[in-house]
């Protein structure tokens, strides 16, 4: 046991110091998503009900999309750990475009999917609320897409700190104008669901500015400003960014249609079940929010291993990510376990959505293990750059497996939103097994 502990101490510490600011920075979204839920819930029902249907549609955009960004981070990993500085920031110029123009073809997605909103099944009292909400966040896309390029540049270079501090205050900003917005507080109108989207749009513009000024206007981006400012756009970074971004992007994506498709077919139960699937989804981002920021964690250690081709420790970093997820899952899986009769309660005063919010506990705690260990290995793969095979995994497990599963149980075997919940389960297990044999292949020692 002790010479197991001495082997993986100093990768737990290196994982620890790179991903604890990670992790801070994304309980700060966490707050922000508690307290958005938590203010629209005790506003109204429907108003709950509407934002769980928007924030799942965009959920699948946003992360498709910061998929495609952490193209960046293996690429900038292994110049780091190469000492190439100038080079690191011409490679972030040609990403920032690149992030730019994926965000314009998905603002022209949502946009079209938009137009097609009343055509998905939705109950017809949510679309009065559900238009100007999502008309909000898809200005807003833009904006996050170039924030994303700035922040995996930044990880990539173990700078995580900045970025915690940029989404701390971003969200801090946000929960107030929540507040003031959603409620009418300080002489200005009650919006309800669209003030949180205003909120929400605003905080996010303002923290691309935050991340625009320090990375111009501060010393210690120096050497990589250079580099940025000197570069021109070029086809071979180009290139390299979209064939490790787009596998990513579609594995990130299809991870999440598995969570969004789940919430349209949720949305067929009807206004109390949507209600219900968008507290439940709101709890479980605290496991998957503090599981992703260990495991950006991972992609940047092993990206900068994959940079001097030292495979051992390619392998000791993403072990003892993975050992430090399974804490993690540990812990937050005992507390809401702990606080299940509680939980819907704290979101809302509608006693029947609590009781259906008991009833996803189950299942909720049954993907954990498998959720935490198929983003440890996916970021250990994206540190590789084994990207493609990603893809395949990724659709084997959400759409072959999983989807036809939540269909089947929530519908032709009538459990009815737990049912559909064991879409989450059965996907990400699967995801689990196949991304960690795939890394056990791809980093086999002789």
């Amino acid at each position: 046991m002790k010479k197991f502990f001495d082997t993986y101490k100093p990768h737990y510490k290196a994982l620890l110091y790179l991903g604890l600011p990670i992790v801070i920075g994304q309980i700060g979204i966490i707050i922000m998503g508690f307290a958005d839920t938590l203010m629209i819930g005790h506003h109204s029902t429907e108003e709950l009900s509407a934002a769980s249907f928007v924030n799942n549609v965009f959920n699948l955009a946003i992360i498709f999309g910061t998929g495609f960004s952490y193209g960046l981070t293996p690429i900038v990993g292994g110049l780091f750990g190469n000492k190439e500085l100038t080079v690191a920031g011409r490679v972030l110029k040609n990403s920032l475009v690149a992030n730019l123009l994926v965000a314009v073809l998905l603002t022209l997605i949502m946009t079209i999917l938009y137009l097609n909103v009343g055509n998905l099944g939705q109950p017809e009292e949510l679309i009065p609320l559900i238009k100007p909400y999502y008309l909000t966040l898809l200005v807003s896309i833009v904006f996050i897409m170039v924030f994303n390029g700035f922040k995996q540049f930044a990880d990539g270079i173990t700078d995580t700190r900045v970025a915690m501090w940029i989404l701390l205050s971003g969200n801090v900003m946000n929960i107030i104008g929540n507040y003031i917005l959603i409620n009418g507080k300080l002489g200005l109108p009650e919006l309800g669901l669209l003030g949180a989207g205003i909120s929400t749009l605003f905080s996010r513009i303002m923290m691309l500015v935050a991340f625009i000024f320090i990375f111009f206007f501060t010393k210690r981006y120096n050497q990589y400003r250079a580099g940025f400012r000197r570069s021109i756009l070029n086809k071979l970074d180009f290139l390299q960014l979209n064939k490790l971004g787009w596998p990513i992007a579609f594995q990130m994506g299809m991870e999440t249609a598995s969570f969004s498709l789940s919430a349209v077919m949720i949305g067929w139960l009807g206004t109390i079940a949507l209600a219900a699937h968008q507290i439940m989804v709101t709890i479980s981002t605290v496991s998957f929010m503090m599981f992703y920021s260990m495991g950006a964690a991972i992609a940047v250690r092993v990206s900068n291993y994959k940079g001097t081709n030292d495979i051992q420790n390619i392998r000791y970093s993403a072990f003892a990510g993975a050992h430090i997820i399974i804490v993690m899952a540990i812990i937050t899986s005992s507390f809401i376990f702990l606080c299940r009769n509680y939980l819907g309660g704290w979101f809302t005063d509608n006693a029947e959505v609590s009781l259906v919010v008991v009833t996803l506990v189950f299942p909720m705690l049954l993907y954990q293990f498998g959720d935490g260990m198929q983003i440890a290995f996916a970021n250990a793969l994206r540190g590789i750059a084994d990207v493609k095979a990603m893809m395949i995994i990724a659709f084997i497990s959400y759409f072959i497996v999983a989807l036809p599963i939540g269909y089947i149980c929530g519908f032709i075997l009538g459990w009815g939103v737990p049912g559909v919940w064991m879409t989450f389960p059965s996907g990400l297990s699967c995801a689990a097994i196949l991304m960690f044999i795939r890394f056990q292949k791809q980093t086999k020692i002789h």
